[in-house]
């Protein structure tokens, strides 16, 4: 199985669908997840982050060095899921 890229409407799709769930109180702001996970992150330089609104997760991404680290985050409530 290979991956498929994700088009500029997905991208666009999730970005709304991530705004309504914020306006609609189902999960925090990306500020208020970032504020809580990035100080957890000790010595990594914050990237940027990714929405997926059918799991209700927010992917953050961290440079470690050279290397980029994802840490999945509940988006309900700010739990760290995983790192990766």
């Amino acid at each position: 199985m290979t991956a498929m890229p994700i088009s500029a409407d997905a991208r666009r799709n999730d970005q709304g669908a991530g705004r309504e769930d914020v306006q609609q109180g189902k999960v925090k702001t990306p500020r208020e997840i970032v504020d809580m996970i990035k100080p957890k992150m000790r010595g990594m330089q914050y990237l940027t982050f990714e929405y997926f609104p059918s799991t209700l997760v927010y992917r953050l991404k961290f440079l470690d060095g050279e290397r980029v680290r994802f840490v999945d985050v509940d988006a309900r409530t700010g739990r760290i899921i995983e790192v990766k």
